[in-house]
């Protein structure tokens, strides 16, 4: 089997247009369907069905994608292999959103140092998706947040950092107490579909609080410039990039000790990249691991 006809089929099944996939390719659109036609009539049957433009997988090209994207992976890594200065191959890396600008780029440009000719892929989801992911062999690696289940023993997970859940509010109504913000002021709510999310609403039913919530919305960096925007308070992970955004916002500590989000790296110990997936981790721990 010819592996440009089954690239030209994985891509074109993830660009949705022949088109499309050609301009990725940097062929003629028609050379795209005579691959396609010709991976077709080696299996046997119908890959892929028509609509005007869009292109969509068959039932049997749904079956093979995942297949075909694996097989591409794989020779990708054998042609790393062979090359005598990477011994590497392509890492497949997961991150939940908010390490995607503070965790990833300081790990990949020291990983990157040591390793120029390595190849990474990100995904980015939600952690609970992620660690499924890695499980499943879907990915070698993720920065995630604590998973609160047990992982296979075929994946182990290292903690980097810690980040206690804090109130974010507007400059001038830091002075005011944690729990007060939370009763008077309208309330923005973390996504509760991520982890960080569930934690701050676990806490406000713990401790009696019912906010006026005026909007719930993933993504820290939107909420703190909401909150800077004045359309009300939070409680989020104390993130260290929201304070080095510029924003007119602060932090208010909660009474007692407050609950951590604690986020870290989970990999495939047993697969196939599991040393490069170790050399991450490595640089990593000595970026945020406490002493």
């Amino acid at each position: 089997m010819d592996l440009r006809y089954v690239q030209s089929f994985v891509t074109t099944v993830e660009c949705g247009s022949i088109a499309e996939a050609a301009r990725r390719l940097d062929l003629t659109a028609a050379a795209v369907a005579a691959r396609l036609k010709a991976l077709e009539d080696e299996l046997g049957t119908q890959l892929l069905k028509r609509s005007g433009r869009v292109v969509k997988p068959t039932a049997a090209g749904l079956n093979i994608f995942d297949r075909a994207r694996n097989i591409l992976r794989a020779e990708r890594d054998l042609r790393a292999l062979a090359n005598e200065r990477v011994q590497l191959g392509e890492l497949r890396l997961g991150s939940f959103v908010s390490a995607l600008t503070t965790v990833l780029p300081p790990v990949l440009r020291r990983l990157y140092a040591a390793n120029p000719d390595l190849s990474v892929s990100v995904v980015s989801n939600a952690s609970v998706e992620l660690c499924r992911m890695v499980a499943a062999g879907d990915l070698d690696a993720a920065v995630v947040v604590e998973p609160q289940f047990a992982m296979p023993k075929t994946c182990d997970f290292r903690v980097l950092m810690e980040e206690p859940l804090v109130v974010v509010a507007p400059d001038d109504l830091a002075h005011r107490e944690a729990h007060d913000l939370l009763r008077t002021q309208p309330y923005i709510q973390y996504d509760r579909s991520v982890a960080g999310g569930q934690m701050a609403d676990r806490y406000l039913r713990q401790h009696g609080l019912t906010p006026h919530t005026r909007l719930e919305i993933n993504g820290l960096m939107s909420i703190a410039a909401m909150v800077d925007q004045g359309l009300g308070i939070s409680l989020l992970p104390d993130w260290s990039a929201l304070w080095s955004s510029g924003l007119c916002i602060q932090r208010v500590a909660l009474p007692g000790i407050a609950p951590m989000r604690k986020s870290g790296f989970v990999w495939s110990s047993n697969g196939p990249h599991a040393p490069i997936a170790r050399k991450f981790l490595e640089h990593a721990e000595a970026l945020f691991s406490r002493p």
